[in-house]
């Protein structure tokens, strides 16, 4: 199973970018939930937002209200739309898939996409 994150980039405070996630397994994306988690250097890994497989999503608290996930089904795809983006998002941002399969939380990771705002 591989997740292929793209559409990182640098960006000015309060910009846009939008963020996907192809999820090579069909299986996986229908029954994972999927997520957004983000790391800075010298940070701890923070949540950033999830989505059910019946598309109930949930976010982290700085950034609730910016950022929207969403999924296409047909594209086995989720994205992250971010908005009025902040010097503080700047982290490296990987999509994750929590299946049912292994009993582990988020077995499987993506590569990793590195998102940079400037003041």
């Amino acid at each position: 199973v591989q997740l292929q994150a793209s559409g990182g980039g640098l960006v000015k405070a309060g910009e846009s970018l939008r963020l996907s996630c192809v999820v090579s397994d069909e299986k996986i994306f229908d029954l994972a939930t999927l997520a957004w988690f983000r790391q800075a250097p010298g940070k701890q890994r923070e949540f950033v937002a999830s989505i059910t497989p019946s598309t109930l999503s949930n976010y982290g608290s700085s950034v609730k209200g910016r950022f929207t996930i969403s999924t296409v089904i047909d594209k086995r795809t989720v994205y992250l739309q971010m908005n009025s983006l902040k010097p503080e998002d700047t982290a490296k941002y990987y999509c994750a898939a929590d299946s049912p399969y292994t009993g582990l939380e988020y077995d499987y990771w993506g590569q990793g996409t590195q998102v940079t705002v400037s003041s």
